[in-house]
Formats: C-alpha cells, sequence, structure tokens
C-alpha cells in the first residue's frame, strides 16, 4: 500500500532546516529539488529555512517567494565552520529534521550536525562519503544500491530509487492527465537547467533550426540564473519563426504538457519529464548524470545524447528526427517515465520524517523496502 493512501503527516509548527548552495558553477538543482521537499513540508503544516554559502539572486528570490526564509552562512562550503554554523542556526530556530544536499558535505559534516543532537536527511548521489552517519541517506537515482552505503550506522536507513524523486508540488497536480502521442512530433521543449554554465542551450537552438522536421515547433527556457541570457536573446532574434526563447518561468508543468520531446542536460529537470511522460532527449555533464542516463536508456526511458563537450550537432539532428518520426518509441517512453517518477516523492518522504521517531533501530537499515504502514 503507497504511504500517501494512509498518511502520518502532522508537522504544524515543526521546522525543517536545508542546507544546500547554488552557483552557476555548480548549479540549481541541489536547492530546487530540495525546494520539493519543503513544499511538502509546509503542506502538512510546517516553515522551512534555508542555510546558504553560495546562491543567485534568481534562486533566493523563488525560494522566498515560496514562503521559505534564507539564512546566510559566511564559511568555507562544508567545512568545520559550516557545520558548527549550521548548528547554530538549527538551534535558533528550534529545528530538529535537518536536511543536507551538496557534494561538499561529507562524514565529518554529518557526524558533527549528530553529536549537536540533530537529526539528518543526507541527500545523496552517488555514496561520496566515506562513511554515513545521517538518520537517514535519500538516493533518488536508479543506480541507487545499498551497497554504495556499506559503511553507515547501525541506526541510518536508506531510502533509495526514483519513488522518493522530489517534484514539486506543482508535478503532483497532473498525474492523471493523459498524453496524447502524435504520429510526428513536432513541439520540443529544450532547457538545460537553472545555470547552463556551458551554454549547451545556444548550440541545441542552431541545430534545432537545421532540423528537417515539418513545422517544428521549438521553445527554450533559460534558467534565472544563467549568465548567458545575452546571446541566448541575439539568436532567438536570428531564428525567429523557427525557435522561441522564454526565461525564468513559473509554468513549467504546461509547457512540458505541450510539448511532444523535451532535450535537457540531465538534473532534476529528467524526473519533472518523465513525471509528465514527455520522451527525453538527455546530455550528462558529469559522472553521476552519466550513470543515470545510460541505466535509463538501457530500460528504453530515455535517449542519451552523450557529454555535452563532445556535442556533434548532426548527430544530434539526426537523434531528434529518429525520435520525432517514431511513435511507438515515444508512447513506450512516455508510459515508463510516469511509471518511474509518480510525482509523490515529497509526500513520502514528509511521511516518513514525521513518523520516523517511531521506527525501532534494527528496522532501518532496510527503510527502502517498506511503505510506511508497515514501519
Amino acid at each position: 500500500m503507497d504511504c500517501l493512501v494512509n498518511p502520518v503527516t502532522n508537522v504544524s509548527g515543526e521546522v525543517l532546516l536545508i542546507r544546500a548552495d547554488a552557483s552557476v558553477a555548480i548549479g540549481t538543482g541541489h536547492v530546487m529539488r530540495c525546494l520539493a521537499l519543503a513544499q511538502a513540508w509546509q503542506d502538512a503544516g510546517g516553515t522551512c529555512v534555508y542555510g546558504m554559502v553560495d546562491s543567485t539572486q534568481a534562486v533566493v528570490e523563488r525560494v522566498q517567494a515560496e514562503g521559505f526564509s534564507v539564512a546566510r552562512l559566511d564559511v568555507a562550503p562544508g567545512s568545520a565552520q559550516d557545520a558548527a554554523g549550521f548548528v547554530q542556526l538549527a538551534q535558533a530556530r528550534g529545528a530538529h529534521w535537518v536536511v543536507v544536499d551538496g557534494y561538499q558535505f561529507g562524514s565529518e559534516y554529518q557526524r558533527k550536525l549528530k553529536e549537536a543532537g540533530l537529526k539528518i536527511l543526507f541527500v545523496d548521489d552517488h555514496g561520496h562519503a566515506e562513511h554515513y552517519s545521517a538518520d537517514l541517506v535519500l538516493n533518488q537515482n536508479p543506480h541507487a544500491t545499498d551497497g554504495m552505503y556499506s559503511s553507515r550506522e547501525m541506526y541510518t536507513g536508506l531510502l533509495l530509487g526514483p519513488k522518493y524523486a522530489m517534484l514539486r508540488r506543482e508535478f503532483a497536480k497532473w498525474r492523471e492527465w493523459k498524453r496524447e502521442i502524435p504520429a510526428v512530433a513536432r513541439k520540443v521543449l529544450v532547457t538545460m537547467g537553472g545555470s547552463d554554465p556551458d551554454n549547451i542551450t545556444l548550440r541545441v537552438m542552431k541545430a534545432l533550426a537545421t532540423a528537417k522536421i515539418d513545422r517544428l515547433q521549438a521553445v527554450v527556457v533559460s534558467g534565472g540564473s544563467s549568465p548567458h541570457i545575452g546571446s541566448l536573446q541575439k539568436a532567438a532574434t536570428q531564428l525567429a519563426g523557427k525557435v522561441d526563447l522564454v526565461s525564468n518561468i513559473s509554468n513549467m508543468p504546461e509547457r512540458m504538457a505541450w510539448a511532444d520531446v523535451g532535450i535537457i542536460a540531465a538534473g532534476g529537470t529528467l524526473w519533472e519529464l518523465l513525471c509528465m511522460g514527455c520522451p527525453v532527449l538527455s546530455y550528462a555533464r558529469n559522472s553521476v548524470q552519466g550513470r543515470i542516463i545510460a541505466q535509463l536508456q538501457n530500460e528504453g526511458v530515455v535517449r542519451g545524447l552523450g557529454d555535452p563537450r563532445n556535442y556533434d550537432e548532426a548527430s544530434l539532428v539526426s537523434t531528434i528526427t529518429d525520435l520525432a518520426t517514431s511513435p511507438e518509441c515515444r508512447a513506450r517512453m512516455s508510459s515508463l517515465g510516469k511509471e518511474l517518477a509518480d510525482g509523490i516523492g515529497p509526500q513520502r518522504l514528509c511521511d516518513l520524517l514525521a513518523g520516523e521517531n517511531m521506527l525501532p533501530v534494527e528496522g532501518r537499515r532496510n527503510m527502502k523496502q517498506y511503505p510506511v504502514e508497515e514501519l
């Protein structure tokens, strides 16, 4: 039985504290996926505070627009001073549960937070810490296994796989929506994340303008933290009638519902498109994304475009054209994607955080195997 059938969530008055950063270099994904959990916590009656060292103005404005506050930490990210400052912030705000998301946070950071009596949800992608002492470790990726976290405390529970993918509340509203699969995919959505540091967007825009797909419509979404908006606007002007550019939008589910195909650079947008049943072509900027895309491609869920550093326009155009003219393939990808990411991962997590104090210590190591009712 799904945990949302009989939710235990009641966090009225409780503060959830999140430690995550954003920048052009590291992107906005860590902050934005935690925003989904913050929304679920808020919906259950709680409040949320972000502790940040690095951020972009667009990300701060987005977090604050959701009703969450941002506390600045003037320390080196992931350092002992960072951990001490975060503990002080948690104590000042009266937070019991904290969420930590970022590759700069390791074993020592977790240990210092635990020594201060905090309960930790540690968001991870590839088992980068030498040892895990968090109460819960979340890895929402399809390649996540117990073996990645063999060095962990006896009480540390694992939440593994896309069942826990953190998608914002606006996507859950589309769970029952049915996608139509046209004979030819003419509507293409391009979005490369909040910052797109290597400006893949520009190259994809130019490639789409050369694709031989009759009546192709391409919409390019530029993130609010992108440093390339000037070059994108210039290209959009030159490609008027072929490619439309929009920036920092607030209606992403509607854009994804419009699209027949999405072209992305992995990250949180991947799970959003899968939830919306939109067939995906994806680049992978790093080894973690590469593992995710490779596995999903092997399962027939997405098609990989490789590393953007090896960009090949002819290959991209050929792949787009092939998928656009293969309705059976797109239908299969759409169905598999919706099955993999159902849009209610944050609610599952919120239920677990609210009920975790009731868990026996010996039952936590295999937590990923059980729905809430069985815990």
